[in-house]
């Protein structure tokens, strides 16, 4: 059992705060897990945007507690007072939805099965959430749920009241679905075809439910109809079976899902044979505590340590594995993109807009084998749909911009690919193909690339997002320029992508020093306010995108003039009021309202494009203010709280960002060798890689007035650079950093310390 040295720190936001005082637990990784974190959320404003993921690392199916409508996408919200049912869900975001989704749902006296009849109020005093097991009381009917999952199974345990008129709802929602009840073998079978697309015709989520005790009475529905008919095939299927219990009684039900066929769910069903509800439990918690155990973190406060392993959760979740295996134990797939059942490995639920950023690049640190999966999965989806996807949910979805399937598809073979072999050639293949071609959706392959690969960029007059659409575009071409010069591609064709990810100086505008549209005709877009949202760029603006040069910071601070000017501009960020731009008068989304709210000036944390960059003051020579502003972004935006997040979370990489910068480095260019150095949040960290060694991280003067790296060995020696490789971490390392309550402004200011950038790279 790991034992945490943790500071309970009372901080009273005024002008002084209370002492800290550690304390020894007995806590074991998962117990500091807080898996509602981040649920108090809403259409208007996000904390997160997550529900209570009941669910294993990456498991094919999750569970949640349903308190929103069939086909809300805010399914769980912290501040509803009644549950509708227990849902089996895939939904990656509630802007994305859910799909092959249906909920089973405990009830007692008369029968009520419409989702409004039927709800309960509950209360979080009466509420566990663990990311292995979930239990409510649900007042209305005197019932508690409880769940504990697999990857594709999970076992509920109802304890019922002594009843005449106990039942079990099984709602398999609209849109297309069936159940049909077996009471000789106390099973209900089905499917469900809600979805929110991205999904063939023939598209099916198949279920199987067992039940510990024989039906007293068996029921199914038709809409808003009850019949006394054992199998219901409509638009909107359930059934409902009844029970004679007595006080306490518990009855299990065991259920399993395909996307194959109803055979596949009954072996997938395996995964809970011969176990108790109990033992799967257990099994489930030594699992993610194995998993939240490779790395352990001492010598933080209780927050800080809850809100570390709470991110280090929501990092392995997404994406999901959406592969099976059938009875002679081979690898098996329902294709989300042309239907077919076939050989190999799938995952989705996940957009490289966001995740291409910290997420992939802590799979590849952590889990590199996993993440060579997803790489075979990447070949399946290629073959499959004839691109690779940018956000899959399941299948091609049409939202966000870039081509950054280059830069999961490059960083994953730089770090991974000899260790981990797979069919680069063919993802190599697949990465021309989508850096040269429009796709079938505006979100896949690449938008207004005609002008892009012309012009130097995307027009404005032309292709909407044209400014967000070009910086993305130049970083994934810089990725796969990477990449071509491992695989030794031609020189010709080296060069072509080193060309094309200088491209991000055509929209630079030298009486802004800032980016810029530009139109077909090679003029900027007039008129221009830099602080306006949605001109050429993707939720959010130019302040915010103009660092979006993840590969070449140098080449950027030469257009403005030297690191000085490069530094101003990075100062202005914070102190430039969160105002949306000049009389703007458009439709406010959340992450604006989000930016608005926090008050840190431009510094939209809760979005994805500006979130690398506190990191670049490594490139201006001033890291000390990087080691400010990660810090005080990790105070400010994050805590183990319903309203914990400070923006969407985002498939993992709101928490992944936090994950790498509690480490004290972060990956700004993920598609080269090198991690931006912060500071670390913890006395001592270490860290237990795949391949065996390890990364030990000491600080131990770290404090909340010690934010600032005075003095740093790596492996005894004197260590003055401001980034850290990959490959040598890969090997194991120990750094040793002390820390100070006052900046060193000698360390890490030298041309030979500064991260990696194109424009250096001879």
């Amino acid at each position: 059992m790991n034992k945490f040295l943790v500071g309970i720190c009372l901080i009273f936001w005024g002008t002084t705060r209370a002492q800290s005082v550690e304390v020894v637990t007995e806590k074991q990784p998962v117990d500091w897990v807080n898996t509602l974190m981040g649920t108090d959320s809403n259409y208007e404003v996000s904390n997160g945007n997550v529900y209570p993921a009941i669910a294993m690392p990456w498991g094919m199916n999750f569970w949640m507690p349903q308190t929103g409508k069939m086909g809300d996408g805010w399914a769980y919200t912290y501040q509803a007072t009644k549950i509708r049912g227990f849902k089996q869900t895939h939904q990656p975001s509630p802007w994305m939805n859910d799909y092959g989704q249906f909920s089973i749902m405990p009830t007692t006296g008369n029968i009520k099965f419409k989702e409004d009849d039927r709800q309960s109020w509950f209360s979080h005093k009466a509420e566990v959430a663990t990311p292995y097991y979930y239990s409510v009381y649900l007042a209305d009917y005197n019932v508690t749920t409880e769940i504990t999952p697999t990857e594709r199974a999970a076992i509920f345990q109802f304890t019922f009241p002594e009843s005449s008129q106990s039942h079990i709802v099984v709602d398999a929602f609209d849109n297309g679905s069936y159940v049909k009840v077996i009471p000789e073998e106390n099973k209900i079978i089905g499917y469900t075809t809600k979805n929110s697309g991205g999904v063939p015709e023939n598209f099916r989520n198949y279920f199987v439910i067992v039940f510990s005790k024989p039906f007293s009475d068996v029921h199914t529905f038709e809409a808003d109809t009850l019949r006394t008919v054992p199998e219901v095939k409509a638009n909107h299927s359930g059934a409902v079976v009844s029970f004679r219990t007595n006080a306490g009684e518990k009855i299990l039900a065991r259920v399993a899902s395909s996307f194959i066929s109803i055979g596949q769910a009954e072996y997938n069903l395996q995964e809970t044979a011969n176990t108790t509800f109990s033992a799967l439990k257990e099994k489930g918690r030594d699992i993610w505590n194995k998993e939240l155990s490779r790395i352990d973190v001492q010598g933080g406060t209780y927050d800080q340590t809850a809100v570390f392993y709470s991110c280090l959760y929501r990092s392995m979740l997404f994406p999901r594995k959406f592969f099976e295996y059938n009875e002679k134990g081979d690898i098996v797939h329902y294709s989300p993109y042309n239907g077919k059942v076939l050989p190999g490995y799938m995952f989705t639920d996940t957009g490289f807009w966001d995740t291409f950023r910290a997420l992939f690049p802590y799979l590849n640190l952590m889990y590199p084998s996993l993440n060579a999966q997803m790489q075979e999965g990447l070949i399946n989806a290629y073959k499959e749909s004839g691109w690779l996807p940018e956000w899959a949910s399941p299948g091609l979805r049409d939202i966000m911009v870039g081509n950054n399937s280059a830069s999961v598809v490059s960083e994953a073979y730089l770090k991974i690919g000899k260790e981990h072999p797979y069919d680069i050639d063919t993802l190599y293949k697949a990465l021309i193909h989508g850096a040269n071609n429009a796709g079938p959706l505006k979100a896949v392959g690449r938008a207004g690339v005609a002008e892009y690969n012309s012009l130097g960029y995307v027009a404005h007059d032309v292709t909407d997002q044209s400014a967000a659409r070009t910086l993305e575009y130049a970083y994934d071409d810089f990725a796969i320029y990477q990449l071509a010069k491992a695989l030794k591609r031609p020189k010709k064709e080296i060069e072509l992508y080193r060309k094309r990810s200088m491209n991000y100086k055509n929209l630079f505008d030298p009486e802004y020093h800032l980016m810029r549209p530009r139109n077909k005709n090679g003029s900027f877009k007039t008129p221009f306010d830099p602080l306006r949202w949605f001109e050429g760029f993707t939720e959010g603006n130019s302040w915010h995108y103009t660092w979006s040069v993840f590969h070449d910071m140098q080449g950027l601070i030469d257009l403005m003039g030297g690191k000085e000017a490069f530094v101003s501009k990075l100062d202005s960020v914070f102190s430039m009021p969160p105002v949306f731009g000049k009389d703007f008068s458009g439709n406010v989304i959340h992450e604006m309202r989000e930016m608005q709210v926090v008050n840190m000036g431009q510094y939209a944390h809760g979005n994805q494009p500006i979130q690398h960059m506190i990191y670049l003051y490594n490139h201006g020579g001033q890291p000390w203010k990087t080691q400010y502003w990660i810090r005080e972004t990790m105070n400010r935006m994050y805590h183990a709280t319903p309203d914990g997040y400070c923006g969407d979370e985002d498939n993992g990489q709101t928490s992944a960002w936090y994950v790498f910068s509690a480490l004290g480095f972060y990956p700004v260019t993920p598609a080269s060798d090198q991690f931006a150095m912060g500071a670390p949040l913890f006395k001592k960290i270490t860290i237990k890689l795949e391949n065996g060694k390890e990364i030990m991280i000491n600080a131990p003067d770290n404090s909340f007035q010690n934010r600032y790296i005075k003095n740093m060995k790596l492996n005894g020696r004197t260590y003055t650079k401001t980034w850290l490789s990959y490959r040598d971490l890969m090997k194991g390392a120990e750094l040793d950093i002390e820390m100070d309550s006052v900046p060193n402004r000698d360390r890490g200011i030298n041309k030979e310390d500064l991260p990696y950038s194109l424009s250096n790279d001879k």
